[in-house]
């Protein structure tokens, strides 16, 4: 009892000495009060930060694995639909997979013979275009109210020369021949990966829920339904969208006379897989080409259509196709974006919004088919403003 508790002296009334013995209590009741619970829930956030870092290491140093299973699994949920639909009409699962990658793949080979085809019918049109853009850009800087140093644009360019023909950009050639061998087995372990998400999901996907039961099997059910449902939606969302962009901007530029109009609406449609980016990259990269080989006042009509069908995307288009599957706030988005960019280049920009997506669309489902956990449920007043 003794080790338990203190002496403390005070002083009474009458200016006489009093002992009061108060309990102190066990050792660990310290961690009972606010201070201690602030405490523990530092350390509960050291330790889930320093298991997310390991986590993004480990991720990191398997990109060769990771990416395509990805890729592989954002694809096969996109391409769920269709393969329902050849199952429900009797077609053997492997018939059915078979069926689904030729279409992929037939898609694909058609969209890069387009681009390949337009940019070798129109290169040499746009070269000459380019040089006399060029020729016409230096003759308006000998127009400027100051002088550019001619010596020193004949410096740069020899600096670019020594460094094209020495050992460090041979390095580099080196290391980009090494990124397309990785790119290369990316490619084929995606393709694999593909084929057996879309023969075998359901049964995959059975087999790592078998140690679940009860409740957690539940939740297991609804979060991989979910995943499923959002990847399949935000992809099938995002290439309507992006169909409707590169078409209306394919329009623009014909009738506008731009060289490499198919690319450019081929690379619009690319690019719009990056939200909010993505289409400021494409609308700059029309216009530059337009620049070049048409003149400032067609380059200015082409921003000008960019903006227009931008607009229309974003206010008709978007938020049909997208409400339900990319319920994220543009900040959100914009802070999703920089992470992926910054932790995985572009590949990790382009994958960054469908998984924010996925991660906000589990929380929406975690107690519940429509019972968000209880952490991001509105509050009372919340609700009611929102009726």
């Amino acid at each position: 009892m003794g080790l338990f508790r203190d002496r403390t002296v005070r002083i009474d009334q009458h200016g006489t000495d009093g002992v009061d013995v108060r309990p102190v209590g066990r050792p660990w009741s310290l961690w009972a009060d606010a201070f201690g619970a602030l405490a523990i829930r530092a350390v509960q956030i050291i330790v889930v930060v320093v298991l997310a870092a390991g986590l993004i290491w480990g991720i990191r140093q398997l990109t060769v694995v990771t990416i395509p299973l990805v890729i592989a699994l954002i694809l096969a949920s996109a391409f769920a639909p269709l393969m329902g639909w050849l199952r429900g009409r009797g077609i053997p699962s492997l018939v059915a997979t078979l069926i689904t990658l030729f279409t992929i793949a037939l898609v694909l080979t058609a969209v890069g013979w387009l681009i390949v085809w337009a940019v070798r019918d129109q290169w040499d049109e746009l070269a000459t275009q380019a040089q006399g853009g060029f020729t016409d850009l230096m003759a308006w800087a000998g127009t400027l109210p100051f002088q550019i140093d001619h010596a020193q644009i004949d410096e740069w360019l020899k600096t670019l020369t020594d460094f094209v023909t020495s050992a460090q950009f041979g390095s580099g050639a080196l290391a980009g021949v090494s990124a397309v061998a990785n790119f290369i087995t990316g490619l084929v372990l995606m393709v694999v990966m593909l084929f057996f998400f879309l023969k075998d999901g359901p049964q995959m996907w059975a087999f790592l829920l078998r140690p679940f039961r009860g409740e957690p099997y539940q939740r297991a059910l609804r979060v991989g339904d979910k995943t499923v449902t959002v990847l399949g939606s935000y992809v099938r969302g995002t290439a309507t969208v992006a169909a409707v962009d590169a078409v209306g901007i394919l329009i623009g530029l014909l009738i506008l006379q731009v060289p490499l109009a198919l690319p450019l609406a081929v690379l619009v449609f690319l690019l719009a897989f990056i939200p909010i980016v993505g289409a400021t990259l494409a609308g700059i990269l029309a216009a530059l080409v337009a620049l070049v080989a048409n003149g400032w006042v067609v380059a200015l009509l082409v921003v000008g259509v960019v903006v227009l069908v931008n607009q229309l995307e974003g206010n008709l288009l978007q938020p049909v196709l997208m409400g339900r599957s990319m319920q994220l706030h543009a900040f959100v988005i914009l802070i999703a974006l920089t992470a992926g960019t910054v932790l995985g280049g572009i590949v990790g920009a382009v994958l960054a919004v469908p998984i924010t997506a996925v991660a906000w669309g589990i929380v929406q489902v975690w107690d519940g088919p429509h019972t968000p956990a209880r952490w991001a449920r509105p509050h009372r007043r919340e609700a009611i403003a929102s009726v």
